[in-house]
């Protein structure tokens, strides 16, 4: 994560949207190097990214766009799993409101002259984390005791969550 970084680090970054849910989108950065790995670590549902270049611009733009886009840069957890089960079925429509942000986000004049401006190209994760016609949740674990048992089928699981099917009786 670039807040553990030195601000003289050279490598480049992303900064991105990213979608966890309807009314649920963030903006942040990443190491160009990782990929899409941080994104799937949060769990993000799609993303697109915004831009590419020096940490420090990276960081720059990330507060611009938090503050022009009234975006945060962190979303709970729990708020993510809530609307786990009633995503939108296509890809097009999970992918709407990162389209209208990135297009508002790109036009903004205040950007780092230092970042490159990057497409929009959407990457939907449904089918990777398993989130197709996902049930809705009926329980969470949140720590476990000696002597407990947790059972049943993974059927799906997004950033550090695993949703399981389990037998009720």
């Amino acid at each position: 994560m670039a807040a553990d970084t030195i601000a003289d680090d050279p490598r480049p970054y992303h900064v991105y949207l990213a979608w966890f849910g309807p009314g649920l989108l963030k903006v942040g950065i990443t190491a160009e190097e990782r990929g899409s790995a941080r994104l799937l670590e949060q769990g993000a549902v799609c993303f697109s990214w915004l831009g590419l270049g020096p940490l420090m611009a990276a960081r720059r733009s990330e507060e611009l766009l938090r503050a022009a886009l009234r975006v945060p840069d962190r979303i709970p957890y729990a708020e993510k799993r809530a609307v786990r089960s009633a995503l939108p079925g296509s890809a097009a429509e999970r992918a709407a409101e990162i389209a209208g942000l990135h297009g508002r986000a790109v036009a903004l004049r205040e950007w780092p002259e230092s970042l490159r401006r990057e497409p929009y190209r959407p990457v939907d994760h449904v089918e990777v984390f398993g989130l197709a016609g996902l049930p809705a949740a009926v329980g969470e674990v949140s720590g476990l005791v000696a002597g407990g048992v947790v059972s049943g089928g993974v059927v799906a699981a997004a950033g550090p969550d695993l949703h399981l099917a389990t037998e009720r009786g």
